[in-house]
């Protein structure tokens, strides 16, 4: 079982989205576990206080280090990756997926306000993930789009394990167009040698499309692939 493990101040937030589709089937199954844990718990302020203004100046709230750090010791003995969400972390990418979809869980901090005090990111040796060059209002939909990332790769969650192997990024390059039925629609028809049956053109084919997509659309990734 892969174990989740979340720290909000909003723990009312998940399972969210994950408690539907594959996730929600997956989590039913006891694929993966989930543990929230109220940050505010951990608060020795009688008000449940959390924040407190800047050192330094500057505007809005920091969440204290002492809470966070309590909090985290609750979960001491949940296993995996100690991960805070923030835009200057590592990029999340289907790489990194993978390789958290082959541990034995991830403990998910999710930071409000202007952020958390740098104390307990050092003390606690947190790794800092970013999933975009964007700001979000706090960690919880951060934690619960890398979640789905990672639970879709868990064995036996999809259940046609191949339709993995011929997703967007798994060869570096974007899927190639998808048709079904009907062959006409819109004036607009299926390409003819996906009806061919000829399943060696039909992959070259593929392969093509993906090359155009990806050298058009992402052109980033496209270098990547060409260097690779």
């Amino acid at each position: 079982m892969w174990n989740a493990t979340v720290l909000s101040l909003f723990p009312e937030m998940f399972p969210g989205t994950l408690d539907f589709s594959l996730a929600g089937k997956a989590l039913k199954n006891g694929i993966w576990s989930l543990k929230t844990i109220n940050i505010r718990d951990f608060s020795d302020d009688r008000n449940g206080k959390v924040d407190d203004v800047p050192f330094g100046g500057g505007p809005g709230m920091v969440i204290k280090a002492d809470v966070l750090h309590n909090a985290l010791r609750s979960v001491s003995n949940n296993e995996g990756p100690r991960i805070y969400l923030s835009p200057r972390g590592r990029k999340f990418d289907q790489q990194l997926a993978k390789n958290l979809s082959k541990k034995n869980g991830v403990v998910f901090i999710c930071g409000r306000y202007e952020g958390v005090d740098e104390r307990f990111l050092i003390s606690n040796d947190i790794e800092e993930i970013s999933i975009g060059d964007f700001i979000l209002s706090g960690g919880e939909l951060a934690a619960q789009l890398m979640m789905d990332s990672i639970i879709r790769l868990l064995p036996n969650v999809v259940g046609n394990s191949e339709v993995l192997l011929d997703e967007s990024f798994e060869t570096g390059l974007l899927e190639y167009p998808l048709y079904t039925q009907p062959r006409i629609w819109n004036n607009l028809e299926v390409p003819n040698i996906l009806l061919s049956g000829d399943h060696k053109k039909i992959k070259m084919w593929k392969t093509k499309k993906s090359e155009m997509i990806t050298k058009l659309k992402r052109p980033d990734l496209w270098e990547k692939y060409i260097k690779s």
